[in-house]
């Protein structure tokens, strides 16, 4: 009886088990057993040649590596998901666009490289171990895990207008409207870098800021850029005029003397955070100017994008509002184009 039981119970596990098993091994679909079907080729990772200026040397590294990078030194880590989604993409598109020669500087300050650490050249960049020493060991693994996820989940997106790769310049915080480039840099208008409203740029970090400057310090200033300047030392304020101002409501002529000057030529001779800016007499002769906003202002606000994202705004609407007319595509189906 029991050598009965055990003969059916083998009978059973083939029939119900091995047999099926069988069957389908022999009659399944295998792609590596069709000849027909070509093998599939693994997509390149795109690399670049990024220039570390603090360490004075050459590093090759991932395109996405880089971008996680940038956002890392571009962005607060406690952005609003879309706008460090919105963020890789811009800083994606940026070194995407020098790598393929379409934008950069004539002289060589990268040493061969496509692109550089310094942010007051191209854009920001930290290594992964020093963005998590610079937030803390509280908070340094969440918010590279958030980083990461923001360059992933834009993987080898870029921005074109009318189907070229654009220069997507932004700033940390505008002062109610960004400017269109013309006003910024000397060249002609960029369809898709225009003055837009922003709002949300007040909640950044000094974004109202006073600074008292010594009559003497700036005429000195002056001086050495413009030899032939001729003021009111003892009054100077009384020889400053505002000409004009942009769109975007940042100085643009201002008259010092007897010479003229732009609004973004006292920001630099300054340091001063924007050219947004009024000037008042203080005590003593001196002077004190009085900032908005924090950057060039061209292009996306980096809090304005926050605002945004708050909003319920996604990374592409976030960008399609700073660059007018844009499109959102991968490199893949850019280069792709670019063959036909």
């Amino acid at each position: 009886m029991m050598k009965n039981f055990v003969y059916y119970a083998l009978l059973m596990v083939l029939v119900v088990i091995i047999l099926p098993l069988i069957i389908v091994r022999g009659c399944g679909y295998s792609e590596e057993s069709d000849p027909s079907i070509p093998d599939k080729k693994p997509v390149e990772e795109v690399k670049i040649n990024v220039y570390i200026t603090s360490e004075d040397q050459v590093r090759e590294m991932p395109l996405e590596e880089y971008v996680k990078g940038v956002v890392a030194a571009e962005m607060p880590a406690q952005f609003e998901l879309e706008a460090l989604k919105a963020q890789a993409i811009a800083a994606r598109t940026y070194v995407y666009g020098r790598l393929k020669g379409l934008y950069g500087s004539k002289n060589d300050v990268h040493k061969g490289a496509d692109i550089c650490t310094d942010h007051a050249h191209c854009q920001a960049w930290k290594k992964k171990e020093d963005a998590m020493r610079n937030w803390g060991i509280f908070t340094a693994y969440s918010n590279w895990r958030k980083i990461e996820r923001a360059v992933k989940e834009t993987k080898d997106m870029i921005i074109v207008y009318n189907g070229k790769v654009i220069n997507p310049l932004f700033h940390a915080s505008s002062c109610g409207r960004t400017e269109n480039v013309e006003d910024v840099w000397e060249g002609k208008p960029v369809d898709y870098l225009r003055s837009v409203p922003t709002n949300g740029d007040e909640e950044s970090p000094n974004y109202i800021c006073s600074t008292v400057f010594k009559t003497e310090d700036v005429i000195a200033i002056l001086k050495n850029e413009y030899p032939d300047i001729e003021c009111n030392e003892k009054d100077l304020f009384s020889d400053i005029e505002i000409i004009d101002y942009t769109e975007g409501g940042r100085v643009k002529n201002i008259r010092i003397g007897n010479i003229n000057l732009k609004g973004t030529d006292v920001r630099k001779l300054l340091s001063l955070r924007s050219a947004k800016f009024t000037i008042e007499k203080v005590d003593d002769g001196n002077i004190k100017i009085t900032t908005t906003g924090h950057g060039h202002g061209v292009g996306m606000s980096q809090w304005g994008a926050n605002y945004l994202a708050k909003k319920g705004g996604a990374c592409e609407e976030i960008i399609k509002y700073y660059y007018l007319g844009v499109e959102i595509t991968k490199i893949s189906e850019y280069e792709q184009k670019e063959n036909i």
